[in-house]
């Protein structure tokens, strides 16, 4: 006997696995629920209709995989429950942009290319060992490839596309664990400890779905200390953000812990612009660059090249097609290392695509005082000028711009060289007035509030 289908029902009831069982009891208890303020008779018949048939496909489609949930249960994602990040007890209000809600699945094997099992349900994860580099550089595979938030799909290497799964797969895990396992697989370490490749881990044993959640560690912000760069699976897809610690309004509730199977190969901890977690560390050869190239790394050479001063040559943004525009910038930034002749080519070498990997050698420098670039924009000089305690003519300019654009409260004292407290918040204000919210309006200005401030 074959189960009705219903336009509204999901998952399939055949499925076996852990999470497709507990759907479908999430499901059936949710729809079981009277109406007690009333409703639409219509929809009160529906929901009658669906509860029969969700409970036929538990009983006649899935009597296996139900016994099996009984001997191994998993928490659901209880519908209504707003779980999330940050949405736990105590957490406070919680901003939407900031901490949206992912709910998770619950312990599971691979899947193959057919969305089927590839391996039995409870068996071991096996630990591999991994360096840090890797871990970040798998990371940033689903955020390259925009990988939607879902916590019953699975993305094409077998990994459940929700924020568990999506740390499961970073670590190279055999299976897809969830926050009531990952610490098996970890040792809890200190807030100072913390290296890029660990993880910050919130799991609720009371109430799992009601903001457990995890992320992978990218390094620090800035020597502060109080914001980190954060990998994540959430709504809508994979995003790479710096965040307050541990994670937005829920910073106790955050551990941070180290996986097991992790070696050497240390990513270093630089401010955002500085050191980009998964770009290629070794040189990719000459011949990936210059006319009629396009591939990842002229898209990366151009980001790089922009963080380190050459926005100006980038009007439309860094492009995995060669361009003058990526020759000109490679030369402004061999120029500025004292680079003359063929070694500043515009053609980088093994020494330049070191140098920007690592954040040394000298910035881009920028244009002459007053003088503007392409589309009127001034030379963006780079994130590390505005730091606590850093000096530069640029951070003068900057206040200046400021003031001119309506964004001079906050310099009681007027503006100058040198970065403070007051050119944070002018610059956070005007963050606001372009209508950013959480990390992008952290006060810090990044080359597109530097573009539209000198636009």
């Amino acid at each position: 006997m074959q189960m009705p289908v219903f336009q509204e029902y999901e998952p399939a009831g055949d499925c076996v696995c852990l999470g497709c069982t507990q759907r479908r009891r999430a499901l059936a208890h949710a729809r079981a629920i009277p109406l007690r303020d009333g409703g639409h008779p219509a929809a009160r018949g529906a929901r009658r209709v669906l509860v029969l048939a969700t409970a036929a496909g538990v009983v006649l489609g899935g009597g296996g995989s139900a016994a099996l949930a009984m001997a191994n249960p998993v928490p659901s994602p209880g519908p209504g429950t707003g779980s999330g990040p940050g949405a736990g007890p105590g957490a406070g209000p919680v901003k939407r942009d900031d901490v949206p809600g992912t709910p998770q699945g619950g312990r599971a094997p691979l899947h193959g290319p057919k969305a089927r099992p590839s391996g039995a349900h409870g068996a071991p994860a096996a630990v591999k060992r991994i360096d840090r580099t890797t871990i970040i550089n798998r990371a940033q595979l689903w955020l390259d490839a925009e990988v939607p938030y879902s916590m019953s799909d699975y993305w094409t290497d077998g990994y459940r596309q929700d924020c568990s799964g999506y740390v499961s797969m970073v670590w190279n895990l055999g299976t897809n664990e969830w926050t009531g396992s990952l610490d098996k697989f970890a040792t809890q370490i200190t807030k100072a400890e913390l290296l890029p490749g660990d993880m910050l881990l919130f799991h609720n044993p009371k109430d799992p779905t009601n903001g457990s959640h995890v992320l992978i560690f990218g390094g620090w912000v800035d020597e502060t200390q109080t914001s980190y760069i954060g990998y994540e699976q959430t709504r809508p897809a994979t995003r790479k953000l710096a965040t307050p610690y541990g994670y937005w309004t829920n910073a106790t509730k955050y551990v941070p812990y180290r996986f097991t199977g992790v070696t050497g190969g240390i990513v270093p901890e630089d401010p955002p612009g500085a050191v980009k977690p998964g770009t290629p560390t070794e040189f990719p050869g000459a011949a990936q660059f210059g006319p009629g190239a396009d591939n990842e790394y002229v898209k990366q050479l151009g980001k790089m090249l922009i963080d380190r001063g050459g926005l100006r040559f980038y009007p439309k943004g860094a492009s995995s097609k060669w361009s003058d525009a990526d020759r000109l910038a490679t030369q402004a930034f061999q120029q500025a290392q004292g680079w003359t002749g063929a070694d500043a080519d515009g053609i980088p070498g093994a020494q330049t695509w070191r140098l920007l990997v690592e954040n040394t050698g000298n910035d881009i420098r920028p244009t002459v005082e007053g003088a503007q670039g392409p589309g009127g924009v001034r030379a963006y000089p780079g994130a590390k000028v505005f730091r606590p305690g850093s000096t530069h003519a640029a951070v003068a300019a900057l206040g200046r711009r400021l003031v001119k654009k309506g964004f001079g409260k906050y310099y009681t004292s007027g503006t100058g060289p040198r970065w403070t407290e007051a050119d944070r918040r002018a610059v956070e204000a005007f963050q606001r007035a372009q209508g950013w919210r959480g990390a992008q309006a952290d006060g810090y200005p990044g080359p597109e509030t530097w573009r539209r401030l000198f636009a």
